[in-house]
């Protein structure tokens, strides 16, 4: 006999608490054995492959293409052989399979185990009940309604719909329902038993709007449709200060990257009281130097070296030398908490958005260690294959933001860090040196810093001695 498990979507960690359907790699039917990838979702962090822990075969996926899926909601049910001697009653079966038919390895890297001990009680009615009486093979019987694509309808409300909670896990559909004046009572989920999904809201919002849209176009049929007289309503109170928002405008909702660089600047800016320096550096000698390492041949070659791997160098030599900006802030605990290490963040943006990967033990490498693994991250981070634990765990960020062609910016701190160092462009003015007017290489560096953590008198300090660096090289020597 066989026993039908259901998988939820594991805890992907990092603190995150949703993810979206990017790809289903099984079908429904299909035989999928012990740790096979069976969907691959993005998160605001990364895109991972998905793997089962049960082997067996696929009676149910849940969720289409696109939809987001919050941590602990069903993604599909495999049904399994049962061990020999089980009594197929529902007590006993919901156990063993799990502890036989499982490896717990749900996302290597980021724990196990504890999905099956935080499993909520699932109704007798629910398509994890023992298969008793129809083989494996009979699996296919719920394939038709699990698949069809739901049509989300928005439904007059009468007396019964008013009473009992609303099938809704989710704090943040509960969010975007309030925030676009949508009833929740008023819609038919498409999740399992019901439940109302985000992408119930989504088209629920799109529905609304477009019947916005017909009623401005004929505004006699305003009194044919009770639901369109509402859709006016959402258009106006989903609009920023009181500002009727145009019928025919886009909305994109701020998920996956996009809501993930939301959330974490407007918490910097929240918390973090933060000032910037800025000043202009010669860097015709540090693009002298760079040269002639690329330059180098026979026993002194070696890859060859970019100028974001030298300023990065620079940083971990001057954060040794200003370890306060090489912190973070409990604010719990009211305390600064210096890190021994520097674990180098750097801003790149891909077609997926900005993402800082983090170069981790930047102040033990050479410029030729850090510009190696700025590549191969760089590269991950291009095809979108930088997973969760390559963009966390930052202690201080550098940004070239002189790649779009500008000269000074004033950035936002990378939370929960304290300070960020932004490079702008290289380019040739006109600057005096050595007493005369000459052509010169400049450049302007920017550092923006959480003044919790020091005033200006170490900032300055950090942000001159970066500037030495770039001007004269050599003062690196100091520090081989």
């Amino acid at each position: 006999m066989a026993q039908v498990l259901e998988f939820k979507l594991p805890d992907l960690g990092e603190g995150l608490t949703e993810a979206e359907i990017v790809r289903w790699l099984v079908e429904v039917g299909d035989v999928v054995a012990i740790d096979q990838p069976v969907v691959e979702v993005e998160t605001a962090k990364a895109m991972v492959e998905v793997p089962c822990p049960y082997g067996g075969v696929v009676t149910a996926r849940f969720g289409e293409e696109g939809t987001e899926l919050p941590v602990g909601a069903p993604l599909l049910t495999v049904a399994v052989g049962a061990p020999e001697g089980s009594s197929g009653s529902g007590e006993d079966s919901g156990s063993a399979p799990e502890s036989s038919g499982g490896s717990g390895n749900v996302l290597v890297g980021y724990g196990t185990g504890a999905p099956a001990a935080r499993r909520r009680r699932i109704r007798p009615n629910r398509l994890d009940r023992p298969v008793t009486e129809a083989p494996v093979s009979a699996a296919p019987v719920v394939k038709a309604p699990v698949l069809e694509a739901p049509v989300v309808k928005v439904l007059v409300a009468d007396a019964s719909v008013s009473e009992g909670p609303v099938p809704v896990v989710s704090p943040l559909v509960r969010r975007l329902a309030r925030q676009n004046d949508i009833d929740l009572r008023r819609l038919a989920g498409s999740g399992p038993d019901g439940l109302i999904l985000r992408a119930d809201v989504d088209r629920a919002i799109r529905t609304a709007e477009e019947t916005a849209t017909a009623t401005a176009r004929a505004p006699q049929a305003q009194a044919q449709a009770p639901v369109q007289a509402q859709a006016p309503a959402v258009a106006v109170a989903a609009a920023p200060n009181g500002v009727a928002a145009a019928v025919d405008a886009e909305r994109i909702p701020l998920r996956g990257v996009r809501g993930a660089v939301a959330d974490k600047l407007s918490r910097s800016r929240t918390e973090i009281p933060d000032a910037t320096c800025w000043v202009d550096a010669d860097a015709t000698e540090l693009m002298a130097v760079r040269a002639a390492m690329n330059a180098a041949t026979g026993p002194s070659a070696g890859p060859k070296v970019s100028v974001l791997a030298l300023l990065a160098r620079i940083c971990t030599a001057a954060l040794a030398r200003f370890p306060e900006l090489n912190s973070t802030v409990d604010t719990e605990a009211r305390e600064i908490v210096r890190l021994s290490g520097v674990h180098l963040g750097f801003a790149a943006q891909t077609e997926r958005g900005l993402v800082v990967p983090v170069v981790r033990d930047a102040h033990a490498r050479n410029a030729e260690s850090i510009g190696a693994e700025i590549a191969r991250l760089t590269e991950l981070a291009r095809t979108g294959k930088l997973s969760p634990a390559q963009l966390t765990g930052g202690t201080f960020t550098l940004n070239n933001y002189g790649v779009f062609g500008v000269d000074g910016s004033t950035p936002i701190i990378n939370h929960p860090e304290a300070a960020m160092l932004g490079v702008g462009r290289i380019m040739p003015k006109p600057w005096v040196h050595q007493g005369e007017l000459a052509v010169r290489q400049v450049v302007q560096l920017s550092l923006t810093f959480d003044h919790r953590v020091c005033d200006g008198g170490t900032a300055g300090g950090f942000l001159r001695y970066v500037a030495d660096c770039v001007e004269q090289p050599a003062v690196l020597l100091r520090t081989l």
